[in-house]
């Protein structure tokens, strides 16, 4: 079996203007890890997952706060903690993506596919066929094939 036996043909992508909570939503509204950020004419750019979303926010630390008599007392002031917040949900998927992506061609065996996905511990793969994105596996797709054979 090859690439495009298995692949997803119709890929949920992004665009690299797209900001943080935009591409948190594209994740969440698909149910998805990770999306190929792709530029107008299909090419593939880069790849943003939960895990660049997760280490952007981290960054961002709460003020501490005090509770007493059912209110809230900030220890520090939440102005600053506003403001990284607003740092953070501004930065755009460009910033974030991973560039260098591992992909394969439509002609690629699944036994390839699998051997990158364990030896570069990634979980998706686009496929491209000059450049442009034309399918994504994961792992997902990987187990399904078993089933298949």
């Amino acid at each position: 079996m090859l690439a495009r036996d298995i692949m997803t043909r119709d890929v949920i992508t992004v665009s690299p203007e797209m900001t943080v909570p935009e591409v948190a939503q594209v994740l969440l509204d698909h149910s998805i890890s990770g999306v190929p950020v792709v530029s107008p004419d299909g090419n593939l750019l880069g790849i943003v997952t939960e895990g660049h979303l997760i280490a952007r926010t981290a960054r961002v630390k709460t003020p501490p706060i005090l509770s007493l008599l059912g209110g809230l007392i900030y220890l520090e002031n939440p102005a600053r903690f506003e403001e990284e917040l607003r740092k953070v949900t501004a930065v755009k998927v460009k910033d974030l993506m991973t560039q260098e992506v591992i992909s394969v061609n439509e002609d690629t065996p699944i036994s390839d596919i699998s051997t990158l996905m364990i030896e570069k511990n990634i979980n998706r793969v686009p496929v491209l066929r000059h450049r442009k994105l034309v399918g994504i596996i994961t792992r997902a797709d990987i187990v399904r094939s078993l089933l298949e054979r």
